[in-house]
């Protein structure tokens, strides 16, 4: 029989609490690796949550704006144009147009409807008085004059010195006329003598007025169209339909209230007592007045026609700058080199045009507007950035054909638009980069899409940030809600 000693036993109870204090630590360690993960499980939830469902960012600042404005016009140089095609394929329309030149546009999008050798350069005659308005308009605007000035009139503006086949509203010495009814002989009678009246009180004249007439042309990007003087009485003067129906658009959106105060306006009376020196404005009263009527005939008789001018010159043809509006929605049109001997024949070309393109675009289309502009905000990983806002990266707005629905309206009203948006972004990136787009569609057709793009520049980040949303972007990747 063996014999143990104590010390024998003394072993084996410290083998004992070793082994005990060996699987403390090990359990020690066990759960400290599991809170580790799940510390870092939780946490990468969270991020994962917050890339998921992003915060809105802030909005930009002006600098930011202006960063973004700079990178899309260069990289969709298409959003300058003033007029556009049609963002789908359509028939064009088989329209008999009597003008060797013609255009109808949407006023809202400046979509194209229709047009018939648009870009041919062609005298744009008294139309041309429409771009010396717009000078007008912008100079009362900067406050350089205002439109009750009274308007000295220089011996050149006189009726009597102008040529025998020149327009006039019957301007003489010794009147006192004001800038707005300058404008309104302008408007309605296409007077010549208010035309360098006009020119000389603003700029001095007329060839500094012609430079600036220049200048606001050049600006718009309308690089076939110049002029040498104000009236449109020279055949030097050159624009195309294309280019003056973009004139004609930015023209009523800036300057609304020239369609009401004077494009629409029928009738002109001038010289009234008023108008007249002391002496005989006592002795005539009113009875020098010189009725005239507006020389768009379309004024009255086509439903809507609102405005804008007419023009007339042996070189240029019968043309017309046409605007009409029908609950809410407004088309331009411009025909030039029109057939007619004469102003009664010239006119019945005019009218018949004007009417079939109007007529034409009011039935087969009608404007898609956004009621504001979309914006998606999409959480960004790996960034200096949290989260960034999708935008448009050019207008949304575009003509609708009438293929659908009981009206042109009702088939704008059923444009459905869905957003091709991813569901995080990783890394740096430019304001202006491309993530997504915008369709809109019409029973499944689709007839536009818009590139969406980030509206802010994001930043680098350290290697560990950046590995860290890498993980995070991954797994967002992987979720299918």
């Amino acid at each position: 029989m063996e014999t143990y000693t104590s010390d024998f036993f003394n072993s084996i109870e410290e083998n004992k609490n070793n082994n005990n204090n060996k699987k403390k630590k090990k359990h020690i360690i066990i759960f400290f690796i599991l809170t580790a993960v799940f510390i870092f499980a939780v946490t990468q939830a969270v991020s994962v949550y917050k890339l998921l469902n992003p915060r809105n960012p802030e909005p930009l600042s002006l600098e930011q704006q202006t960063f973004l404005e700079q990178s899309l016009n260069k990289k969709y140089p298409e959003r300058a144009d003033i007029v556009s095609e049609l963002p789908f394929q359509y028939v064009p329309a088989d329209l008999f147009v009597n003008a060797e030149s013609a255009i109808v546009i949407d006023f809202a999008t400046g979509n194209i409807l229709f047009e018939k050798n648009a870009e041919v350069q062609i005298p744009p005659a008294s139309m041309t008085k429409l771009v010396e308005m717009y000078v007008v308009f912008e100079a009362v605007e900067n406050g350089e004059i205002s439109l009750d000035d009274v308007v000295p009139l220089p011996p050149e503006s006189w009726a009597r010195n102008l040529p025998s086949d020149a327009s006039i509203m019957f301007l003489d010495e010794g009147q006192k006329v004001t800038l707005r009814e300058l404008l309104l002989g302008l408007a309605i009678a296409s007077g010549n003598d208010a035309s360098i009246a006009v020119a000389k009180y603003v700029c001095g004249n007329m060839d500094s007025f012609v430079e600036r007439m220049n200048q606001t042309v050049k600006k718009m990007g309308l690089v076939k169209t110049e002029f040498v003087e104000s009236s449109g009485y020279s055949e030097k003067n050159i624009t195309t339909a294309k280019e003056f129906a973009a004139f004609c658009r930015k023209y009523i959106e800036k300057f609304p209230f020239a369609i009401t105060e004077f494009h629409s306006q029928k009738i002109l009376r001038y010289p009234l007592a008023k108008n007249l020196p002391k002496e005989s404005a006592e002795r005539n009263g009113d009875s020098q007045a010189v009725i005239q009527y507006n020389t768009n005939k379309l004024l009255g008789s086509l439903e809507g026609c609102d405005g804008l001018k007419t023009g007339f010159i042996y070189e240029s043809g019968f043309n017309i700058a046409l605007t009409a509006e029908r609950n809410g929605v407004r088309y331009i049109s411009v025909t030039m080199k029109g057939p007619g001997v004469g102003s009664t024949q010239g006119n019945i070309y005019r009218v018949k045009d004007g009417t079939n393109l109007m007529e034409y675009a009011f039935s087969k289309f009608s404007p898609y507007i956004a009621k504001q502009p979309h914006s998606f905000s999409v959480g960004v990983a790996g960034s200096s950035l949290k989260s960034v806002c999708l935008v448009p990266a050019k207008s949304e707005n575009f003509s609708v054909p009438f293929i659908s629905g009981s009206s042109p309206k009702e088939a704008a009203q059923k444009i459905h638009v869905t957003a091709n948006i991813p569901k995080s972004i990783f890394g740096e990136f430019d304001e202006g980069t491309q993530f997504g787009t915008l369709s809109y569609s019409l029973d499944g057709r689709i007839l536009n899409t818009v590139p969406l793009v980030a509206d802010r520049k994001s930043e680098k980040v350290n290697f560990f940030a950046r590995i860290w949303g890498a993980l995070a972007y991954k797994i967002s990747s992987l979720n299918k809600g």
